[in-house]
């Protein structure tokens, strides 16, 4: 199956998942191969160009269909930071799907040595330090251009202190494939 009908099926089966929470009639989806296949995404739901929702899997526990119909739920019905998705609202949402690849650890001395590996723009980046961790899409990029700046927020987002380093933070790197509604 080409790339654009893999993006095009997750998207529908994105959708088609929180609709049926509205009682609205799903679009249909040709079940494919990759369906099946055990695979890591994010759901991220946008409305008039600001987020409105975003979970996903870090690690590939379940099949692909699965994983993005659960975290399509998931991102409108439980993000913490917004009230779960209402009826009235669902047309004007916008709908994106990232397929995660698995995260590769960062080797790195230092905080300046992590800071030059990391890759504007490409990485997904995994922060973890003791039982905190956190994570940014590549597509946080656009709003947090500067390696420093990213970093420091991910920290941030992980509940430590934006000037926090440790030896014990370990950094892991991820790219995504991603599809958004028009």
């Amino acid at each position: 199956m080409s790339t654009d009908a893999l993006g095009t099926s997750l998207l529908c089966l994105a959708r088609n998942a929180i609709g049926e929470r509205f009682s609205l009639p799903p679009s249909p989806v040709t079940p494919q191969p990759e369906h099946r296949q055990r695979a890591a995404t994010f759901v991220t739901l946008t409305q008039h160009g600001d987020l409105r929702g975003c979970i996903g899997s870090l690690e590939a526990h379940r099949p692909l269909a699965e994983d993005v119909s659960e975290n399509a739920l998931a991102a409108a019905f439980r993000d913490p930071r917004f009230a779960p998705l209402r009826a009235e609202e669902f047309e004007h949402t916008h709908v994106e799907v990232s397929l995660l690849t698995p995260a590769t650890p960062l080797q790195f001395s230092d905080e300046d040595d992590a800071l030059r590996q990391l890759q504007p723009g490409r990485d997904g980046i995994v922060l973890q330090h003791g039982r905190r961790r956190a994570t940014f899409l590549p597509q946080v990029w656009e709003s947090l251009p500067a390696p420093d700046l990213f970093l420091r927020q991910l920290k941030r987002k992980a509940g430590l202190p934006e000037d926090f380093w440790d030896s014990d933070i370990a950094l892991f790197r991820y790219h995504v494939r991603k599809w958004k509604e028009a």
